[in-house]
């Protein structure tokens, strides 16, 4: 065979792969993930964190193994009534992180097997779909703190 198709085989082979390395590395960030605590016998708690796509996504469901049930919620107020319910997914759009807390967006985790005790870790896993239809599964270790510590936040934001 000739050695100069040889070389251009291997380039073409080279730069494919070098695409599909470019294609595996667009990533969805997790930041400041957290689950709130619990008190004996209660049976939903909320988790809350980051979550920053480097290009147009959706996260469409969250799974942990310490509830039977994980939905996303989003708090609205209408006519000054609050209310909370699930929404079938989250846009993240390319760059902006979107902020899952108390008075938004915000996971659910209902059905609690045990109590979660500030100190301990609770694992999820974030389904993030992007606008190619191409599915990312992110674990995300999630430590537990009650409503009244915020250690571990940074302060300087909040002024």
């Amino acid at each position: 065979m000739n050695p100069f198709l040889n070389n251009i085989k291997r380039a073409a082979l080279g730069l494919s792969l070098l695409g599909l390395a470019f294609q595996v590395s667009a990533q969805t960030r997790v930041d400041d993930a957290w689950v709130r605590a619990t008190v004996p016998n209660q049976s939903a708690s909320g988790a809350f964190m980051t979550v920053t796509a480097d290009s147009d996504s959706k996260l469409l469901s969250v799974a942990s193994p310490v509830a039977k049930d994980v939905q996303i919620h989003e708090m609205t107020m209408k006519n000054d009534v609050m209310s909370m319910g699930p929404v079938n997914s989250v846009d993240l759009p390319a760059g902006k992180a979107v902020k899952f807390d108390p008075n938004g967006y915000h996971v659910m985790l209902m059905g609690l097997n045990g109590q979660l005790k500030e100190g301990e870790t609770v694992p999820l896993t974030l389904t993030v779909e992007n606008a190619k239809g191409e599915k990312q599964a992110i674990e995300v270790q999630a430590p537990v703190r009650s409503l009244t510590n915020m250690e571990g936040h940074d302060h300087s934001k909040m002024h």
